[in-house]
């Protein structure tokens, strides 16, 4: 299912030049890295198929992303690739998976407000994408995390594998921080790493009730769009740093179950 992919030159000019071993560059690398370990714990991932990529403290045109052919439980630090928008790997061992490249590369280039971009086929949110209508109802508190943020990619043409198809994704984004991709998956992003996961992690859980309240047969009730709208509010107003809190208590946790995603 995932393709490998090749840049026509792979060597960036001028590479050798850029500092990118700086302590906000090893710091993200770390965050990310944990990211994906504890996405692997929760059974968010799909084989080797999914990435989660974050722009380069202090650049705006290169990303960290994940190595082709590697599960997310194997992910470290320093076996995160740093790429540009061309497909030059700049920093790292291998290449990224080809979907990879371009659905991200895309994404950062094309709507710079995203930071950082996670895409998984996590089950739950992924089953609700496979559905007719949209796929979340606001009929339960977690899911009002997102009252006002998705949008739904109806329009599904298979793989991702040219800039095309990349540049059309990037653009179905709109205002929308959470993307539902019709028979596909999901993309969650975020202005910050912690952010990002949080939003993964809690879009998961929000479909996972949905489709345990639908397999009960009975009907499900949405929240009055008022109240829907209040509750949002409160939500966001403290989400950057809960956010921040449930990284870090993710990190002690692997610190002390599997500190190697450090290395």
């Amino acid at each position: 299912m995932a393709h490998a992919f090749t840049a026509a030159d792979a060597t960036r000019h001028g590479a050798n030049q850029l500092d990118l071993d700086t302590p906000e560059i090893r710091q993200a690398r770390i965050d990310l890295a944990a990211c994906f370990r504890v996405a692997a714990r929760q059974g968010l991932e799909e084989g080797i198929c999914n990435h989660f990529s974050a722009l380069v403290p202090g650049f705006d045109d290169l990303f960290l992303v994940n190595p082709y052919g590697y599960a997310f439980r194997e992910i470290t630090a320093s076996s995160l690739l740093i790429c540009d928008f061309n497909g030059h790997v700049v920093a790292g061992e291998g290449q990224p998976e080809a979907t990879a490249f371009y659905i991200h590369a895309r994404i950062h280039k094309n709507v710079p407000r995203a930071r950082v971009a996670f895409h998984t086929h996590m089950p739950y949110a992924t089953a609700l994408a496979m559905t007719e209508g949209d796929p979340l109802i606001f009929a339960g508190q977690t899911a009002l995390k997102f009252y006002g943020r998705t949008t739904f990619d109806r329009d599904y043409r298979g793989l991702a594998l040219d800039e095309h198809e990349g540049d059309r994704i990037a653009a179905s984004v709109g205002d929308a921080d959470i993307v539902f991709m019709k028979h596909h998956g999901v993309m969650v992003l975020g202005p910050t790493i912690a952010e990002a996961w949080d939003d993964l992690y809690y879009l998961e859980r929000a479909a996972q009730v949905q489709c345990l309240a639908l397999s009960t047969g009975r009907p499900v009730l949405s929240i009055d769009p008022a109240i829907a709208e209040a509750a949002y509010r409160q939500m966001r107003e403290g989400d950057p740093e809960s956010a921040r809190l449930h990284l870090e208590s993710v990190k002690r946790v692997l610190d002390a179950e599997e500190p190697g995603y450090r290395n």
